[in-house]
């Protein structure tokens, strides 16, 4: 009877362990696949029309992790290339946190998600060239809510750039990408 009883809970672990890892990949494919993109009817809010070449960049999270610690945090952007001149992003949030979303120059030898964290749990934003933290509006503003929209538009130069969530622990917490500016 111990015995059933021990290969019981052992089966519900694995049970568990399974349909969390499951959702967690089928949430990253998901996204990365741009089915988070919003659409009107799934949106809080809409963008008006954007000028230049529109960006759409979700915004996701796992939730609250166990002990109220942040889930696994990821941004997607598409396309992940553009021309240089004027360029929207039309930032998402498909997560259960509020986001934003900053625009910083990497230089030739960086790569996104290598920035110093303060004790903030944030990254020092100067340089940065823009900013979509305006709850359902544009630029800067207290973040984005879960199921909203918020935009701001850039002019680019031809070079890397660092998309990334300042609000505090995110950015440590995977909440970054990068959008690169090629051609003429």
């Amino acid at each position: 009877m111990k015995t059933q009883r021990l290969h019981g809970g052992r089966l519900a672990v694995l049970i568990i362990a399974v349909a969390l890892v499951l959702g967690v990949a089928t949430t990253a494919v998901l996204a990365a696949t741009g089915v988070f993109r919003p659409t009107p009817s799934a949106t809080r809010c809409g963008a008006p029309v954007l000028p230049g070449q529109v960006v759409d960049v979700t915004a996701s999270d796992s939730g609250r992790g166990m002990m109220g610690g942040s889930g696994m945090m990821r941004l997607w952007v598409r396309p992940a290339t553009v021309r240089p001149g004027q360029v929207s992003l039309r930032v998402f949030n498909a997560g259960s946190q509020a986001h934003e979303v900053l625009v910083l120059p990497l230089a030739a030898d960086q790569t996104a998600g290598n920035l110093p964290v303060g004790s903030d749990g944030k990254v020092d934003e100067t340089g940065s060239l823009g900013e979509a933290s305006n709850n359902c509006g544009a630029g800067e503003g207290d973040g984005i809510e879960p199921g909203a929209l918020g935009w701001t538009t850039v002019t680019l130069q031809p070079g890397r750039y660092e998309l990334l969530c300042n609000m505090p622990g995110h950015y440590a917490a995977g909440m970054y990408t990068e959008l690169d500016v090629t051609g003429a």
